[in-house]
């Protein structure tokens, strides 16, 4: 197509959905909770064709040279598509926040104010490999009453095709409109642009992807962003840290999955402790096939460590890699998350309980977490059914975007016939 009929098709999607959010803000709990079971049942009823999609995406990816971390992020399996289904139940067993009373109050002249949840209207997505983004956008969306457009990765059009169609699908048996859920269909990159410039049908953009995807969103859009920049997680070893803590955490924090923006890229670990605890940790770590790269006191500790560079404690490896750097302790340890992290996840292994409040209080991330493994950083984890993003700005949703953050707020004002003198 050419960039008019880019445009226009773009902008015909976003005038279906505006129409459709419509509809879907004043849907029924119960119609929402009906579309997102049968679309998890749609899924489940079609993971033959899903995996021949994927299959066809993953030739796509191979072809255009993807990562390895990029390739897991792409890949479809059986456990995936459960998993994704599963999401969907997770969200329609989740409370409706469409409607929901935030705060209400009583003025002296007798007007009663309540602060009422509503959804936001129209939310784009633009996401880069993960198929199973375009099941978690469309269904948080959904049940926040949002109709949302979708624009998945060109790696991954095929088997995001296939889900959105099973997204539709549920919203079709539940009488709701299938125009709530789109996929832009087409791989011309003028899409995203095209997207970006349409306020009048767009209320909010959520990008997921590379920084280079980040940067173009927050530099193009005229609607706002629920920004998800780079996962910098980091895991802080403190001198008060259980050794068992420490060493399951920050093997489970790098090696999980190495290819998701909660894996830890940087490990941290005080001086006091660095001689007993850092030569286990890293043996383990070298011996599951992650390659290290350490400051010189890491190195002394560890020989087969590689220097790290500066760069290297600013980069998101997604990958069997990482950074490790010895601390003075626990002030500079948040210096350095808060200087070179990206106010993603962040946590501390320590006993101390001290140590873990300041460290809780001090670091300036969406995610700070106390003993756990930064790869918990995950809306199905918080509780939230699924995720849209891990939002890393400071305006409205912070952390995980689940349903709740997918609304706004208005004022209802109920009266008896007051008028302001």
């Amino acid at each position: 197509m050419s960039p008019d009929q880019v445009e226009a098709e773009v902008r015909a999607i976003g005038a279906r959905a505006r129409a459709a959010s419509k509809i879907l803000a004043l849907a029924k709990t119960e119609s929402k909770r009906r579309a997102l079971r049968a679309a998890a049942g749609a899924i489940r009823a079609r993971e033959a064709d899903l995996i021949a999609a994927n299959e066809k995406d993953l030739e796509f990816g191979g072809n255009k040279g993807l990562s390895k971390a990029m390739m897991d992020r792409l890949l479809l399996t059986p456990d995936r598509i459960e998993s994704m289904a599963a999401g969907l139940e997770a969200i329609a067993e989740l409370s409706d926040p469409v409607g929901q009373v935030i705060a209400e109050w009583e003025r002296p002249n007798g007007l009663r104010i309540q602060r009422v949840r509503t959804p936001l209207g129209v939310i784009g997505v633009i996401y880069e490999s993960r198929p199973n983004v375009t099941a978690d956008a469309g269904g948080l969306c959904l049940s926040a009453g949002n109709a949302v457009i979708l624009r998945g990765g060109s790696e991954s059009l095929n088997s995001s095709g296939l889900i959105a169609e099973c997204l539709r699908q549920g919203l079709a048996e539940a009488g709701l409109p299938q125009d709530a859920i789109q996929m832009i269909p087409t791989r011309d990159r003028e899409a995203v642009g095209a997207l970006l410039r349409m306020s009048d049908f767009v209320d909010v953009i959520v990008p997921r992807g590379g920084r280079g995807l980040i940067e173009r969103v927050m530099t193009d859009a005229r609607m706002p962003v629920f920004a998800h920049l780079d996962g910098l997680c980091h895991v802080y070893v403190h001198s008060g840290a259980d050794p068992e803590k420490a060493r399951a955490i920050a093997i489970n924090a790098k090696m999980r999955r190495t290819g998701i923006c909660g894996a830890a890229e940087t490990l941290l670990i005080d001086k006091a402790v660095a001689p007993t605890l850092l030569p286990t940790i890293l043996t383990e770590l070298s011996g599951a096939g992650c390659e290290i790269r350490g400051d010189d006191e890491t190195r002394g500790l560890f020989p087969d460590a590689l220097a790290a560079t500066d760069e290297d404690w600013r980069t998101e490896y997604l990958d069997s890699i990482i950074a490790v750097r010895v601390v003075d302790g626990l002030e500079q340890a948040i210096e350095h998350i808060n200087t070179m992290g990206s106010n993603h996840t962040d946590s501390i292994v320590t006993e101390d309980d001290t140590a873990a409040d300041v460290f809780l209080r001090e670091v300036d991330s969406a995610i700070v977490m106390h003993n756990a493994s930064t790869q918990f950083a995950d809306g199905g984890e918080f509780g939230m059914g699924a995720e849209i993003g891990i939002s890393t700005g400071r305006m409205h949703a912070r952390g995980p975007v689940g349903t709740e953050q997918l609304t706004s707020f208005r004022y209802v004002v109920r009266g008896d016939g007051q008028v302001r003198p």
